[in-house]
């Protein structure tokens, strides 16, 4: 499909040539996603729906960095809580902790951070209450 027009023939039937060849060649067969429904089918249309599915799919954020990072902060702290382990718990939470106090060393762009690094014992201590209440 790297060949280019040719000149004298119409771009549409240039077009039409390549797909009748390429389903000749049985390129469209087996194709990923054959018979099922369009993802975002029923969605109401939006002019940007083909850059938010690309950045979906690579899993990157459209939001400003420093939301991007209270996003993070606020989804480990809910990770923290269903740790299988105090350990575990503790080394989710110095993660962001060390993630937060770069942004203070380095300043991010976007709105203020508003955001200070978690107090690693007292997550640990809601985590062992939580754990304790459910085996008690």
């Amino acid at each position: 499909m790297t060949e280019r027009k040719p000149p004298g023939i119409s771009f549409e039937s240039w077009v039409d040539r390549q797909i009748r060849e390429a389903e000749e060649r049985g390129a469209f067969e087996n194709l990923p996603g054959a018979g099922k429904p369009l993802r975002d089918a029923n969605a109401p249309y939006d002019e940007s729906w083909w850059l938010k599915q690309k950045m979906r799919d690579e899993g990157l954020s459209h939001l400003p960095p420093t939301l991007a990072l209270r996003k993070e902060a606020e989804d480990a702290l809910k990770a923290a809580s269903r740790a299988r382990s105090e350990a575990e718990a503790r080394r989710i939470v110095e993660g962001v902790n060390e993630k937060i106090r770069e942004a203070f060393r380095r300043p991010l762009p976007g709105p203020p951070l508003n955001l200070a690094p978690y107090d690693v014992d007292a997550v640990v201590a809601e985590w062992r209450g939580r754990r304790e209440a459910q085996d008690g």
